[in-house]
């Protein structure tokens, strides 16, 4: 993974990483990522806490596929709100950790 950086939002992260070429929503396309997880590379990840509701939290992931394709995918990051999608992309994350 890159180097971590961080940002006061969410909205905050999306824009640097648009800036950076992660302009493509995996949230729109997430079947792939389902089908196809050895295909990408988690190359950034934001979390972000709500300062009193823990149904604000979320993750940014920014992701890049083997074929050079740039994008994010944003998740809830509470207890009850994580979907399979970001569960695979939080394996990908920390499978890639132990290499």
């Amino acid at each position: 993974m890159d180097t971590i950086y961080h940002y006061d939002s969410v909205s905050k992260a999306l824009d640097e990483l648009n800036e950076n070429g992660f302009n493509y929503d995996f949230n729109q396309h997430e079947d792939d990522i389902l089908k196809n997880p050895d295909n990408y590379e988690i190359r950034h990840i934001y979390r972000y806490e709500g300062e009193s509701n823990p149904d604000d939290e979320a993750i940014v992931f920014g992701i890049q596929s083997k074929s050079g394709k740039k994008g994010v995918y944003v998740a809830g990051f509470a207890a009850n709100s994580i979907n399979e999608t970001a569960q695979l992309l939080l394996n990908i994350s920390i499978k890639a950790r132990r290499k």
